[in-house]
């Protein structure tokens, strides 16, 4: 009787336990955020109204960074689609990870299997994952999602409108929206070769997209552009692009109105590199890794801020697992949280970013570091020896062949020659130089200033171990033995 009465106990003791245990859980999970991570491709910060460009439509990215937070001194790790979108999802630099460069086609670059992502961590830790768009990483063991959802990537309406289910979920949900927009459009070789790049724009429109078209004279040239008609036709259907994803982004906005859950959920705005033209995308200027960063967070006070914070790519893992109260360890990421700092518009500490890009197209092997620290930055070109290469869609940009086919001297600022012939390290004062076309590293003055940068480039690559850091004077410190063991 008495072992009876034991049993009976120990079974209600383990029932309530199992029940506090989903309590404890199902508190767990719904005190969770939803998260949005919004990722653009090849949008850079001069086309956005609240980045200070008064010509371009973007009223409802506006209306997020007048709710949110912007942040000014965000950086990708590589101005390359699958390198950076690697990153962003691994919170790990690319040449750690073997995600040296695009993975589709003959590219064929992947991430290694061992690898745990940012979707796969928070499937495990109980939300919903959902990825619609451009995907552009692989394998998808290592970046596995719960849904895949399925709409043109360059109809950002058709995209928010087939996500209303995954924001309608009774889990907590991770929506990882990647848009086509603005990349450039087929076809790249195009026949006249003056004839503008479409950027995805299509004469007869999209379903539920309003055409917001753009005259040439009206758009703004950056300076790193040469500023001629070919320029400014191709700037015009880039801005013709990037308000088609402002549309799509504010029915996104709608939809999770509509859910009841927009005060519950965390909302991103970045892209994965900047604007699809020589001088910026797959460089390592400011054009090419300076992005914009626009989070609003519900819980937070903050509105309409501004954050002067360097962060990067890299830290957005962590980043998003720190809101998404999952736990993990600091030292399985090369990047940081900078949840705690999105409020604090000059932060302590958050100064200094590196840079790695390998390659874009496996044909275009130029590998670059890049540390900002304070006022300077130092690139090294590795491979200066080499021209600079050219990704396909921008050596066939009208935007360049009108300078190459005329024997210009000037693309922008630079000369032809200095953008296709790098020294070994660019030296730039990016406080007083933001254009960085005086290159200090020959220069006496500043000696102690590059060999200090040197080191802390080293340190990096030694830290995230860079097989690169080998071309330091044949430096074997991350050798390997050739032998499986």
């Amino acid at each position: 009787m008495r072992c009876y009465i034991l049993i009976v106990f120990l079974c209600f003791l383990s029932c309530s336990e199992s029940r506090n245990n989903d309590v404890k859980e199902s508190i767990s999970i719904s005190s969770s955020p939803n998260i949005i991570l919004f990722v653009a491709d090849d949008h850079g910060t001069d086309a956005l109204g609240c980045y200070g460009n008064p010509v371009i439509k973007t009223p409802n990215l506006d209306k997020l960074a007048s709710e949110g937070v912007k942040f000014t001194n965000a950086y990708c790790t590589s101005a390359s689609c699958a390198a950076s979108r690697s990153v962003i999802l691994s919170g790990l630099y690319g040449h750690a990870t073997g995600s040296y460069g695009h993975v589709h086609d003959y590219h064929h670059f992947s991430t290694y299997e061992e690898v745990k992502s940012l979707s796969n961590r928070l499937s495990e830790a109980g939300y919903l994952t959902a990825r619609i768009g451009k995907y552009h990483v692989a394998p998808e063991q290592v970046y596995k999602f719960d849904k895949v959802l399925k709409a043109n990537p360059r109809n950002t309406v058709e995209m928010a409108d087939a996500c209303a289910d995954v924001l309608n979920s009774k889990k907590p949900f991770f929506l990882y929206f990647c848009t086509d927009d603005p990349h450039r459009g087929q076809p790249f070789n195009p026949e006249p070769w003056d004839v503008p790049n479409s950027f995805g724009n299509k004469s007869e429109g999209y379903k539920g997209v309003e055409q917001i078209t753009y005259a040439p004279d009206e758009v703004l040239v950056p300076e790193f552009l040469p500023d001629n008609k070919q320029t400014r036709q191709e700037i015009a259907q880039y801005y013709q692009s990037v308000s088609r994803i402002d549309q799509g982004f504010g029915k996104l906005m709608a939809h999770l109105k509509k859910s009841g859950k927009i005060d519950e959920t965390i909302v991103f705005y970045i892209s994965d590199n900047g604007m699809a033209f020589p001088g910026a995308k797959t460089t390592v200027y400011e054009p090419g890794i300076k992005l914009p960063c626009i989070i609003k967070n519900p819980k937070t006070s903050k509105r309409g801020a501004t954050n002067a914070a360097r962060i990067s790519w890299v830290d957005i893992t962590p980043t998003i697992l720190d809101m998404a109260q999952v736990d993990y360890k600091a030292n399985e990421f090369h990047g940081k949280s900078f949840k705690n700092i999105i409020d604090i518009e000059n932060a302590r500490g958050w100064n200094k970013i590196y840079a790695s890009h390998t390659f874009h197209e496996i044909t275009m092997y130029y590998p670059m570091r890049v540390v900002i620290d304070g006022d300077y930055k130092l690139i090294w070109n590795i491979a200066y020896r080499l021209d600079y290469p050219f990704a396909s869609d921008l050596w066939a940009a009208s935007t360049w062949q009108a300078i190459y086919r005329n024997d210009e001297e000037y693309f922008g600022q630079r000369t032809v020659k200095d953008y296709m012939f790098r020294p070994e390290f660019e030296l730039f004062n990016i406080s007083t130089d933001p254009s960085e076309s005086n290159n200090l590293a020959s220069d006496n003055n500043y000696k102690n200033i590059l060999e200090s940068m040197k080191v802390k480039m080293k340190d990096f690559q030694l830290r995230t171990k860079d097989p690169w850091l080998i071309m330091w004077d044949h430096d074997g410190s991350l050798q390997g033995t050739g032998v499986n063991l």
